[in-house]
């Protein structure tokens, strides 16, 4: 979780919403990444993605099997599909997404009846720091988008 946390650190420092992940395979890191949409204009540029893009053409393979994603807050359904497709044995993710995570808190897509793979789940690793990291950008976020208001609503503003 370390590496996963070290990549949304430096999607915080690019500006995009701070979620990192690292795909590990018989305990090497095979790909890492933070989340992109925001600068690569792609919706799907999530970090639980780039890492499934990363780890398939450097094993030139798209069956991921065996292989454990650490990924700093909850998937999306999107993401999840993704794992289900690539076959990723294991995900483990630090702090819980309420409003859309697809593993615990929104809906449980990887128990959807009829899927050909299904994947363990390990909720709550470093969930703490996974939390404030993503809290920060949001508040910052909200502050930064508060900041022009006040200067405009001062003396001499219309």
């Amino acid at each position: 979780m370390d590496a996963a946390l070290d990549e949304a650190r430096r999607g915080l420092e690019a500006g995009e919403v701070p979620v990192g992940a690292v795909l590990v395979a018989d305990g090497d890191i095979i790909a890492r990444s933070f989340n992109r949409p925001i600068g690569a204009h792609d919706p799907t540029a999530h970090a639980e993605v780039l890492v499934l893009r990363e780890a398939a053409q450097r094993l030139a393979n798209y069956r991921l099997t065996g292989t454990t994603l650490y990924v700093t807050i909850e998937p999306c359904l999107m993401c999840v599909g993704a794992l289900v497709h690539a076959r990723v044995g294991t995900v483990v993710y630090g702090a819980d997404e309420p409003k859309s995570g697809a593993l615990v808190s929104a809906v449980r897509a990887h128990e959807t009846p009829g899927l050909n793979h299904r994947f363990q789940v390990v909720a709550g690793v470093r969930e703490g720091e996974c939390r404030e990291l993503i809290q920060r950008f949001f508040r910052e976020r909200r502050r930064g988008a508060r900041e022009p208001l006040l200067a405009e609503s001062g003396p001499g503003s219309v």
